[in-house]
Order: structure tokens, then C-alpha cells, then sequence
């Protein structure tokens, strides 16, 4: 089912305080916009993976990728059948600028093991690996899962699929930057990628290439296909895996290295870069991008600036004015987190929020 979403909700132009919006700013997000438009390119296409108490989550996700988001946005949404229509009734009921399009689909594994898939973690969170098998007609495709929240337009991490060289078929981030904090090199029991692993939560994927690509493996001195390397991987190391389909990746990658392009921890930003001391760099220096709110952080006291931004996007009303609806109301909240480790950094949980909102006025202002 897909449904064509084309509303306009924004009735005015406001122009942001000097604080936020300078005149350089101001024409450096003008120019990024004009860009934008003369270099049009495909529908960028993201996949959700959502079961059990996971529908607010999902959609308070969503509503991230669409505040920012300036090129068309394709949904695909995989979710247990009894989660369909509440997602129909809450996404059709949502005002977005531009075009937005989604498409429900059921939760589906190869039927000859779809019991040890679904087994495997948490309910249904291998379904990602199957994407490529699923989506057929669909070139790139970003994967998220249900706690991420985008701090900057979808198009920005979209644009790495073009610094992809011509062996790499994805992107994901480190799992950790401080070794030793790390789990995978401390504690994995099977192969994984690089010194600490990658954390695939967020995984921009070419998946033309995914599925044409032969892939070394230590099970066989002959190369295999995605759709021909997964069941085998999972015999071979079910008894060894704690994060499931992430460390089938892990291992996946382990021995074709070269098939993947890294990306900074800003894109996909966890509590561990911050409960240990602030251990992402590139977060400190430009902000956040993606949030990713894992070990239900979002929903519990532990990490009160983490829920505070998911409140804050969760509760936002479109067409409401972003500065004073989101942004200071929500620096007011990070500011009691102060005595929490990730509270004493809160000013990385907003400065790309603030250059977020800036270049969406300069975009309102051209209509």
C-alpha cells in the first residue's frame, strides 16, 4: 500500500534571531539550497524495521527525517500486521512539506528458517538483513532503526552514497571510538570489522551493488551472494553472536573490508560517546547529526538529555515556529541534565540543530 502525502504546512516566512542566523550562515545556506535544486537526484528511499511497543518511537522518527529533509522522502516501513493501520491513521493524519511517500510492509523471512531469524535478537530486527532480497527495485537505501533521530536533513548522509569508490556497497559507523571501552574487541567471541566493530543502526547501503557482489567468507574457498551468505553465517556462528544480525555484518565485513565506507560518529551518535567522558571529536566540533537513542534511553531517567531531544522532536507541532517551539525549550530542558555526564556536553545535542533550523528559514524564505 502507498500512499501519496503532498501537503504544504508552512504559511509564513520568520526570519531567526542574529544569535542563531548570521548573513554569512544565511548565504552559505542559500547557496546549499540553490544547489540543491539545480543538481536534483532520486527519491531517497529509507527502511524502518518496527515490532511491538515500538510505534511511537517509529514515528517520532519519522517526523525527524521530514522537519529537515529537503529532497522527496520514500518510507518503507516493515511492521507486525497489527501495527499497520495505526501507522496509516497517524501518518496520513500528518501535515509535511513537499512529497512524502510511504509504503507498509509485513514482517517477512525466508520461510525455511524464518523461526531462527526471528529468534535471533530482537523480534524482527533481522528483517534489515534481508532489505536487498525484499526492496528489488530499489538502487540505495538508508536503514535506520526505530530510536535514531535525524538533527540534520536525510539529504546530507544521502550524499555519501556519491564518495562510495567502486568497491564499497555501504556505510555505517564505528560501534566505539575509545577501545577501551569497546565491546567487540573485548568481549566478541567471532570476527568483526576494524578495532571495534561497527554499530549498525544507521546503514546507507547501495544495494544494486549488494546484490551483485560475491563476498569472501570463511566457510568456503567459493565466493557467495548476499541472498546465499546469510543462513550459512548464521549456522556456522549462532552460538558465538550477542547482537545478532549486527554481528553477522560485523563478520560479513570482517572479510571484505574494502566493501565498506566509514562514516564519523556524529552519524550515529550514542549514549557511550558521552556516559565514559565525551569520546566523539568530530561531535564536539560540529554537533550531533543523527541521534541514536539504544538501550531504551529515550524512555527511561538514565539518560535525561537524550530523552529530553526525543520529547522535544516527539511533541513539536508542524508549522510551529522551530526556534521557539523546539529549540529553546529544549536547550532549557538539556540545561537541567548538567549534572548527568552526557548533560554536561549538552551543547552538542543542539549545535547542528541550530544550523539545521537556520538553513530551513533561508529555504522558507525562497518559498
Amino acid at each position: 500500500r502507498c500512499k501519496n502525502l503532498s501537503v504544504s504546512f508552512w504559511n509564513s516566512y520568520w526570519m531567526l534571531p542574529s544569535d542563531v542566523c548570521g548573513m554569512n550562515c544565511f548565504w552559505e545556506a542559500a547557496f546549499r539550497y540553490d544547489y540543491m535544486k539545480e543538481h536534483p537526484s532520486e527519491k531517497m528511499h529509507l527502511a524502518v524495521v518496527a515490532c511491538g511497543e515500538r510505534l511511537e518511537e517509529t514515528v517520532t522518527m519519522l517526523r525527524s527525517a521530514i522537519i529537515f529533509s529537503i529532497k522527496p522522502l520514500q518510507f518503507h516501513i516493515f511492521a507486525e500486521d497489527q501495527l499497520h493501520e495505526s501507522f496509516k491513521d497517524i501518518l496520513d493524519d500528518l501535515p509535511y512539506e513537499g512529497k512524502i511517500n510511504y509504503t507498509l510492509y509485513p514482517i517477512t523471512f525466508p520461510t525455511e528458517s524464518a523461526t531462527e531469524w526471528k529468534k535471533l535478537f530482537k523480534p524482527c530486527a533481522s528483517q534489515r538483513l534481508f532489505l536487498p532480497l525484499i526492496l528489488k527495485n530499489v538502487d540505495s537505501l538508508l536503514y535506520v532503526d526505530t530510536d535514531i533521530l535525524f538533527l540534520r536533513p536525510v539529504d546530507d548522509i544521502w550524499s555519501f552514497l556519491r564518495k562510495f569508490n567502486s568497491t564499497q556497497i555501504a556505510a555505517m559507523a564505528p560501534e566505539h571510538e575509545e577501545p577501551r571501552i569497546g565491546w567487540y574487541n573485548r568481549f566478541a567471541r567471532h570476527p568483526y570489522y576494524g578495532v571495534t566493530g561497527i554499530n549498525s543502526g544507521v546503514m546507507l547501503m547501495n544495494m544494486t551493488r549488494i546484490r551483485r557482489k560475491y563476498f569472501k567468507n570463511d566457510m568456503t574457498t567459493v565466493r557467495l551472494q548476499w541472498g546465499e551468505i546469510l543462513m550459512p553465517l548464521l549456522k556456522k556462528y549462532k552460538l558465538n553472536i550477542t547482537w545478532g544480525d549486527q554481528d553477522l555484518l560485523n563478520i560479513m565485513f570482517f572479510h571484505n573490508p574494502e566493501s565498506l565506507y566509514v562514516f564519523p560518529c556524529q552519524w550515529n551518535y550514542r549514549p557511550d560517546h558521552c556516559i565514559y567522558g565525551s569520546n566523539c571529536k568530530e561531535a564536539e566540533e560540529e554537533g550531533i547529526f543523527i541521534l541514536h537513542g539504544n538501550r531504551g534511553v529515550y524512555h527511561d531517567d538514565k539518560q535525561p538529555t537524550f530523552r529530553a531531544v526525543y520529547e522535544a522532536i516527539k511533541n513539536y507541532t508542524f508549522g510551529d515556529d522551530l526556534v521557539h517551539s523546539l529549540l529553546r525549550p529544549l536547550e532549557l530542558e538539556l540545561q537541567k541534565t548538567m549534572h548527568t555526564y552526557c548533560g554536561r556536553v549538552y551543547k552538542v545535542f543542539i549545535k547542528q540543530l541550530k544550523k539545521s533550523i537556520r538553513d530551513l528559514s533561508v529555504r522558507r524564505s525562497k518559498g
